[in-house]
Formats: structure tokens, sequence, C-alpha cells
């Protein structure tokens, strides 16, 4: 649909004046393509979806963000939804490399190992107490210094699941060793 000069004149003025009618009207109208935009950059429709929504929000609550100097409403709404977009993008990654470094650091734990016989004893004793998982997830942490993700793929099996194996086999290992020293 073709629009007069003096249609996207108003919509520009009244679009820098703030008014309401101005922002709806320029939703409706470039909603499609500033969807386009922010999918193009996420590749999630969902995100694209959301990234529409908070650029708009933000021209919203920003009265002199827009001036007809800076060009017309159209380009000025696609800049604003494209710079979102990449802005979450790169979030997206910078979250996502730290997971990965995250999940690459061996978690610190105390020794298994005692120094004393006894004491080394008590400790083995309780380790095969363990069901198998649990053992094979702290052997590899703690005696083969692997990292949970190396844990996990040579165990081909998911991330939380390795964490959680751990954390539950030191857990038992405490309580046996906590209900024999009680003994003492």
């Amino acid at each position: 649909m073709a629009r007069a000069p003096g249609d996207e004149e108003a919509l520009a003025v009244a679009f820098a004046a703030h008014e309401r009618w101005a922002f709806s009207r320029a939703y409706r109208e470039y909603a499609s393509l500033l969807y386009s935009v922010a999918y193009n950059v996420l590749h999630n429709g969902e995100d694209a979806q959301d990234c529409v929504a908070d650029a708009i929000a933000r021209v919203w609550r920003s009265p002199s963000a827009y001036s007809s100097e800076r060009g017309s409403v159209r380009s000025f709404l696609v800049v604003c939804v494209r710079n979102e977009a990449i802005s979450r993008q790169r979030s997206q990654n910078r979250r996502a490399r730290l997971e990965e470094r995250l999940a690459a650091m061996p978690v610190e734990h105390q020794e298994l190992e005692a120094g004393d016989p006894i004491e080394r004893d008590r400790v083995r004793s309780a380790f095969a107490k363990l069901p198998q998982d649990q053992r094979a997830a702290l052997q590899l942490a703690f005696y083969d210094g692997k990292t949970h993700t190396e844990i996990a793929a040579e165990l081909n099996a998911p991330l939380g699941t390795i964490k959680s194996r751990i954390s539950l086999g030191l857990r038992k290992i405490a309580a046996i060793l906590g209900s024999e020293g009680g003994d003492r």
C-alpha cells in the first residue's frame, strides 16, 4: 500500500512528538519488517518477537530517541531493532562461552585420599559402598583429575547428571565417615 508523502511526514512528526497513535501505527505497519530484521540476526522466532517488543518499548521510554533528522521512522526502527538483536546475540554468545568455561573447570573438592593408613582404609571402604555410577564419576574426578565435562563425555552422560553423581557420592562418603567416626 503506497502512502502519500504527507502521511510519512505526519507519522514522523507524531512519532517525534511521542504520540501514542504514531507508535501504534508504526508498529502495525513495520512489525513484519522489524521481525525479519531481528530473526535474521537471532535465528529464533521467539527471541525475534521479544527483541522487537523490547526495542519498541525502549524507544517509547525514551521520548527524545527519534527526531526527523535521524531519517524515516521506518529506518530508525529498523536500526533500533537490529542493534537490540545484535546486543542480544552478543550477550547470548558471552553467556554460552562462560557456561562452557565453567563446565570445563574442575570442581575443587576435598581429597578423598587420607595420609593416615587407617583413614585411607575408611575412605576406601566408604568409597566401595557407593553405587557404581557414583564411584565411576568420583574415580574419574579425583583419581584421574578429569573435569566434569570430560567425565560426562567419557561416561556418555549429561553434564548435570555427572555433577549430581559426584555431589551425591561425596555426601554419602561424608555421611559414612561421619557415622563411623562417631563410634571412636
